[in-house]
């Protein structure tokens, strides 16, 4: 679909400003309700605030990894390593949070 231009410097394809302010406002608020459903599951939830004290972990470490002006070739292995674990636990982090939408919704 294609509007016409309402503001200069938008093309003739652009959306109207609204459509984007809209989008912008809807994203803020998810993320706002997925800060808040974070903070909710760390006060309430064993396994999340364990997963969420691990992540923290692992992140402290890269930073510390990545903070050295040098790699060894067993930094890097371990960076790579500490990066995949991080994932995982946040794949696990996000898995509950599904859930639990899962269940509100229920």
């Amino acid at each position: 679909m294609t509007y016409p231009a309402t503001i200069a410097g938008h093309t003739k394809h652009s959306p109207p400003v609204w459509e984007t302010f809209e989008a912008r406002k809807v994203a803020v608020m998810e993320k706002t309700t997925q800060e808040e459903l974070k903070t909710h599951l760390m006060a309430t939830n064993e396994e999340f605030r364990s997963l969420a004290e691990k992540h923290a972990e692992y992140h402290r470490q890269l930073e510390e990894l990545e903070a050295k002006s040098h790699l060894t070739l067993e930094d890097e292995a371990e960076e790579q390593r500490i990066k995949k674990v991080k994932l995982r636990l946040k794949d696990q982090m996000n898995e509950i949070l599904s859930r639990y939408k899962a269940q509100q919704v229920a």
